[in-house]
């Protein structure tokens, strides 16, 4: 297209101004304001001027673009007024799906923030003598309950996981030297490494070992009148195999012991309950650590315990208390609204209500459960009257994830809802699924899309359905 088509097609373009005095305009500057309704028309009309720039539009198409631009103009606003954040259907089969959100949170939960959030609450106010109180009691005292072993522990909550090393490192090593295996120098989401974080904590890294041989002795070697702290990380994506070796827990504890070094470790997921339960085995729990001796440990509230973001550390009474006096502390605490989901969360470990929290549900479904499910589903799909069936659904087996840098050898047995299109692409497929409303998000492998029930609540079955049944079209 010449440079002279091209300008004719500008000039037909509407000024801003010309399109704010139309009558459907007005009607929507009344609802939304003169504000939004003017963004969203800038925004539409500088589509349309790449769209003739790039030799998209020629005058035929201009014209029916120009003739629906009252819609457009609706439609982006509409869009620029709506939630950016929203709910959708997690259908890949990763429990802890990073960029989903990692655990949903349980219902009692949900409830108990709604309840703190709508009015005042005893946050940091104690009740019975009307003084001033700690927001760390409403948590604490659960996991009190949760973490019983033979020496009293202490647990408070900053932000995430990668605050709790930080504050961690910076309250017990700052100035002094952190031993750590090369092996465990691990990168987790984000370029969150744990070099990175200690240099932020003002402590040195004191490397020792190799990177799939790390010995007991190594540890031992390094320790000089300026280290602080012997530090366990757990591998977090990846393990290494083959030509190995790592000093068992034990063997870290007494050497700790030994010297009067605190051990700590960072779980990153840190499990309250026990794996081996729901067929996954050699992911270390938070009791089993404390119980072993580790002095510290730090973990996620939105991983293996099902909870909000939160990152935990509990521990020795002493070393916890170093920390909560910190003033990185308060730079690193959480709200209300975290305590709030937290408390919710660990009351219904302490009932053992285990069912009450989504991704300990999830991790105990069965196959069977899985599949009875998928199968209703399948069946209701093509029962859908459309035209002549170019969408295919079938059940085949397959393998769940826990996701979010847990157990990441682990597989849970499950069935999956694999569909093929006569005419549509895995890719295509995809795409539509995830333009639904709610967008589903799946998996797609070998040519096909693949459909985890395991990650899907029931009650978004009908969702599921409606969203597949629309692919026959």
């Amino acid at each position: 297209m010449s440079a002279i088509n091209k300008a004719a097609l500008f000039q037909k373009l509407p000024s801003t101004d010309e399109l704010l005095r139309q009558p459907d305009m007005k009607v929507l500057m009344e609802r939304d304001g003169h504000a939004a309704v003017s963004e969203s028309i800038r925004v539409v009309l500088a589509r349309l001027r790449q769209e003739i720039g790039s030799g998209q539009l020629n005058d035929q198409s201009l014209d029916l673009a120009l003739g629906g631009l009252s819609a457009a103009i609706e439609r982006q606003l509409r869009q620029s007024l709506s939630y950016s954040l929203r709910p959708l259907i997690n259908a890949t089969g990763v429990i802890l799906h990073t960029n989903l959100g990692r655990a949903p949170l349980a219902g009692a939960a949900l409830d108990h923030v709604r309840a703190t959030a709508s009015a005042y609450s005893n946050l940091e106010f104690d009740v019975l003598s009307g003084e001033r109180g700690k927001r760390d009691f409403h948590v604490d005292r659960l996991f009190q309950k949760l973490l019983d072993s033979d020496r009293a522990v202490s647990t408070i909550v900053v932000n995430n996981n990668a605050a709790a090393v930080l504050l961690a490192l910076n309250s017990l090593a700052e100035g002094g030297e952190v031993i750590v295996s090369r092996g465990e120098l691990v990168e987790i989401g984000g370029s969150f490494r744990i070099p990175d974080v200690m240099s932020k904590s003002n402590a040195t890294l004191r490397e020792v070992g190799a990177t799939n041989r790390t010995r007991i002795a190594d540890y031992e070697g390094a320790i000089n009148d300026r280290t602080r702290i012997l530090l366990r990380v757990h591998r977090s994506n990846f393990e290494i195999t083959g030509f190995t070796e790592q000093p068992s827990l034990d063997e870290l504890v007494a050497l700790a012991r030994r010297r009067n070094i605190p051990l700590m470790e960072d779980l990153g997921s840190g499990a309250l309950f026990d794996l081996r339960s729901v067929g996954v085995n050699g992911e270390p729990g938070v009791l089993d650590s404390l119980h072993a001796g580790v002095d510290i440990v730090t973990y996620s509230g939105d991983k293996l315990l099902g909870g909000p973001q939160a990152g935990l550390i509990s521990g020795r009474v002493d070393l916890v208390a170093r920390m909560r006096s910190n003033s990185l502390f308060r730079a690193l605490r959480v709200d209300k609204l975290t305590y709030a989901a937290l408390e919710a969360t660990l009351l219904a470990y302490v009932k053992r209500d285990h069912d009450a929290v989504p991704v300990l549900r999830m991790m105990r479904l069965s196959k069977d459960e899985i599949a009875e499910r998928a199968q209703r589903i399948i069946s209701q799909v093509e029962s859908a009257a459309t035209k002549p069936a170019r969408l295919n659904v079938e059940l085949v087996d397959g393998e769940s994830v826990i996701g979010g840098g847990a157990a990441p050898s682990a597989a849970l047995p499950t069935c999956l809802i694999a569909t093929t299109h006569a005419d549509l692409s895995a890719d295509e497929l995809n795409t539509r699924l995830r333009a639904h409303l709610p967008p589903v998000i799946a998996r797609v492998e070998e040519g096909r899309v693949l459909l985890d029930l395991r990650t899907v609540f029931p009650e978004q079955d009908a969702n599921l359905v409606e969203a597949l049944a629309s692919l026959k079209n």
